[in-house]
């Protein structure tokens, strides 16, 4: 069994005096600077000059500064703008700054597994990953709960990475949730084999061709969306809150007798179960992450047109459409998504 930490087992004073410095203000940022905060730490926001969020993140209330400042600031340094940026942005502003004893932080392990990313000796490096989306990280601390983090520790140059970690779980909520430990390799193998295999890219396909059976098959698209997409939420809570007992305790018995006998025929078990295992040994080798950087050294055609086609597709014009008439239709923060 993994090591598992909660509330009673973080001491946030181990942050008092530090000055906690986040790289980047998205999704993850936003979520993790506001929490900090509001948990009483000191903490700045980095961006670019001319950053379109230097201007929100003040009118939250906090700090910011450029990269360089904010890397020369802080004593902590989390790395949270995209991935396929990260290595250029720590060579350029960030590895210039870093003095013996900080610690630099991340929320997945991808740039430093694959060696993007090549920190001195004598920094702490470690990771503090919530498992779920910032705005989740964001809503969720915000009514008193927490999103789960992973703690993974590559370097441990001071002797105090994991009380360090531990302390920045709990500033941002997900030691209510509960830490565990890993290490960098395993997290980011299996976060990105979730994301592909399941999470984004499995789920969403599942959806995207039950929509367009229904539809060929001559029903109605708002009738498609609602049984193949909007219900995907209801589903999702209730395994999330008491898994798959909860949610067959919840639906029909015909439902639950319908997922034992048809679930297979959609994923055929072997072959499924081989696809996974392929998507995965492309992971572990290496083979994804050289296809992701080489995208995104030229120009990111793959990612921008199958972005574009996915907006195109009917589900996605239809659920919009729906949307709007919903109680929720004129509500677009994604910090409410969860509730």
């Amino acid at each position: 069994m993994a090591n598992m930490y909660y509330e009673k087992d973080c001491d946030l004073g181990k942050l008092d005096g530090k000055k906690i410095a986040i790289i980047g203000y998205g999704s993850q940022g936003h979520a993790h600077a506001l929490n900090l905060k509001e948990s009483g730490c000191d903490v700045c926001v980095g961006l670019r000059s001319g950053s379109k969020n230097w201007a929100a993140a003040e009118e939250a209330g906090l700090q910011v500064k450029t990269v360089a400042e904010a890397a020369k600031w802080g004593d902590v340094v989390m790395m949270l703008i995209n991935d396929e940026v990260q290595a250029k942005v720590y060579k350029e502003d960030v590895a210039p700054n870093l003095e013996s004893g900080n610690a630099l932080m991340f929320a997945h392990g991808f740039n430093i597994h694959f060696k993007q990313i090549v920190p001195p000796a004598d920094v702490d490096v470690l990771m503090i990953a919530p498992k779920g989306p910032g705005h989740t990280v964001r809503s969720l601390y915000v009514g008193g709960k927490g999103v789960p983090c992973l703690l993974a520790v590559e370097q441990n140059a001071t002797g105090k990475a994991v009380d360090i970690g531990l302390a920045y779980a709990a500033g941002i909520g997900g030691a209510r949730g509960g830490v565990m430990e890993t290490t960098f390799q395993d997290e980011t193998e299996t976060d990105l084999f979730g994301e592909q295999a399941v999470l984004c890219g499995g789920v969403i396909e599942l959806m995207k061709l039950g929509f367009e059976t229904l539809v060929e098959a001559g029903y109605a698209p708002e009738n498609a969306y609602f049984e193949c997409i909007h219900e995907m939420k209801l589903i999702i809570d209730l395994i999330n809150k008491g898994g798959i007992a909860m949610c067959n305790y919840s639906i029909s018995d015909t439902a639950e007798y319908g997922e034992y006998v048809s679930g297979t025929r959609v994923l055929p078990y072997e072959q499924t179960k081989a696809n996974m295992r392929a998507v995965l040994k492309d992971i572990q080798d290496g083979v994804f992450a050289g296809k992701w950087i080489a995208e995104n050294q030229t120009g990111r055609t793959f990612l921008n047109a199958k972005r574009a086609q996915m907006a195109r597709h009917p589900m996605e014009v239809v659920g919009a459409e729906l949307r709007k008439n919903m109680l929720w239709g004129d509500d677009a923060d994604p910090d409410t998504a969860s509730t």
